[in-house]
């Protein structure tokens, strides 16, 4: 059931939309949540192994239990579901964001991104627009694609 955003504001770092139903407030959690899945959903399908990470990049990302982080990602996939236009009223908190949580944000983008195993053309180019809409400049992730490999690479301390 899709829901029609009747008006929003960004107010105090938060994104507040109302719709018919009511008032829903938006912070900078969600924002990054629904990146995430943004990114994942791009064959249409999110695959287990994709949810598994973005769980686990959001709760480590935030500080946050499994069942926090859980509801968090699933929060995010139903609202982007049912308030088609949400995804775009997000980018309008960016600026929000500092350049630093821009670069985690697209190093657990690109995690997400590889979490199935395979890093499709069409992953890479919906990671491009969703940084593009995010306001994430082309040095900050340059330099988020020079972390995610140095985290990820054999050999390295980082994740493998």
């Amino acid at each position: 059931m899709s829901e029609d955003i009747i008006k929003s504001r960004v107010e105090d770092g938060k994104l507040i939309v109302e719709t018919a139903a009511g008032t829903e407030e938006y912070g900078s959690q969600f924002l990054v949540a629904a990146l995430l899945v943004y990114i994942a959903r791009t064959g249409g399908e999110i695959a287990p192994a994709e949810s598994a990470r973005m769980i686990d990049l959001i709760e480590e990302h935030f500080q946050l239990q499994g069942a926090e982080s859980l509801e968090l990602i699933t929060s995010a996939m139903n609202e982007t579901v049912d308030k088609p236009e949400l995804g775009l009223l997000l980018t309008n908190l960016a600026p929000s964001l500092a350049e630093a949580e821009k670069e985690d944000i697209a190093v657990m983008a690109l995690k997400v991104v590889a979490a199935d195993g395979r890093r499709e053309f069409a992953e890479m180019e919906q990671f491009n627009r969703a940084m593009e809409a995010a306001g994430v400049s082309p040095e900050t992730v340059h330099r988020a694609f020079d972390r995610y490999f140095s985290e990820t690479m054999p050999g390295t301390l980082g994740e493998k």
